[in-house]
């Protein structure tokens, strides 16, 4: 941010990232402090407000970028110089569809209520689609497999013998007093990969990674690769109950308005994903759904994976699910 700048963030009162980017790294810049009051998010307003009153900045999480794709960004004639995203993983399609329209390059950040941002994409660093970017300027993050050892992929955890100045103290109690932090490490409940240039790409919560056939699937990476079809919205990717495999990926699909949920679109998906992933990656049902969602606009992949639970006790499947045995065709 600088002065003079218009910045808009997309957040509800309430969570820690308003405080951040509505209000006090505006205030330190120098910029203007933009709010667009809607009771229902509607991606057209957004992007009519951002135009009239020549927003400079803009910061949403992934879902508000998702949902602006689907509409027509080349005609808005925007005063944008720069655009963020946080709250969620990033999807490369995203990003692709933004710089064909607008010419700019949304920078990734990752970071918690608990610690403000501690992964992210700085001015002047070479973005790679997918990637969360580096650990900034006073985190030490360390990626810590299922024995607690040093890896390339493993959970995202805080290196509390250097603790940064931006983590919290501890965790209220019912009392008023503060839990303070033990142990060597603040855990975040994230899962990351690293590459060799030391960038962090999210592969999920720790709880939303699942394996299928012994083979460990990243919901991440197979709903970046859904999202890239025309007819698909959004995605959530979960196990769902396999009397052969244990579990196999399914995703739950939000289609954009011109899709239609019936046979033909779902083959289509299939002969998509197909063409871009591994057997052992391979989506395996996927059923037209509204996505559970929280306040803040995450989906609820918890609510997805106990409905899935409970179909496979009752040996029932979802009134708009398709499976790969559905389509013959796709053994040609």
């Amino acid at each position: 941010l600088r002065p003079g700048d218009v910045h808009l963030n997309i957040s509800s009162p309430g969570w820690a990232k308003h405080a951040w980017s509505c209000f006090f790294a505006p205030w330190i810049a120098g910029a203007t402090i933009f709010i667009a009051n809607q009771p229902r998010f509607n991606a057209r307003y957004l992007l009519d407000v951002v135009v009239e009153n020549r927003v400079t900045t803009l910061c949403a999480p992934p879902t508000v970028w998702r949902m602006l794709i689907q509409e027509d960004l080349k005609s808005c004639r925007t005063s944008l110089r720069e655009v963020l995203a946080a709250g969620e993983p990033l999807n490369p399609e995203v990003i692709e569809q933004v710089e064909k329209a607008w010419g700019l390059t949304i920078r990734d950040f990752y970071g918690q209520t608990e610690t403000t941002t501690q992964v992210g994409n700085p001015p002047g660093q070479p973005i790679k689609p997918g990637s969360m970017g580096r650990p900034l300027p006073g985190y030490r993050i360390r990626l810590l497999d299922a024995d607690d050892k040093d890896a390339e992929e493993g959970e995202i955890c805080i290196d509390l013998a250097h603790r940064p100045a931006a983590l919290m103290q501890g965790y209220q109690q019912e009392d008023g007093s503060i839990a303070p932090l033990t142990g060597a490490v603040y855990r975040t409940g994230d899962v990351a990969s690293r590459d060799s240039e030391g960038y962090l790409t999210y592969v999920g919560r720790a709880d939303d990674v699942f394996k299928a056939s012994d083979y460990r699937i990243s919901p991440f990476e197979l709903e970046s690769i859904l999202i890239e079809h025309p007819a698909v919205a959004e995605a959530a990717v979960v196990p769902a109950p396999d009397a052969m495999r244990l579990a196999v990926p399914k995703a739950y699909i939000t289609l954009t308005a011109s899709g239609k949920p019936d046979r033909a679109t779902a083959l289509s998906i299939f002969q998509h994903l197909r063409g871009r992933l591994a057997p052992f990656k391979r989506i395996r049902r996927l059923e037209f759904a509204e996505l559970p969602k929280t306040i803040s606009g995450k989906i609820r992949r918890v609510e997805l994976r106990r409905d899935e639970e409970k179909r496979a006790a009752e040996n029932q499947r979802g009134a708009g699910e398709f499976r790969e045995e559905d389509f013959p065709e796709l053994a040609k």
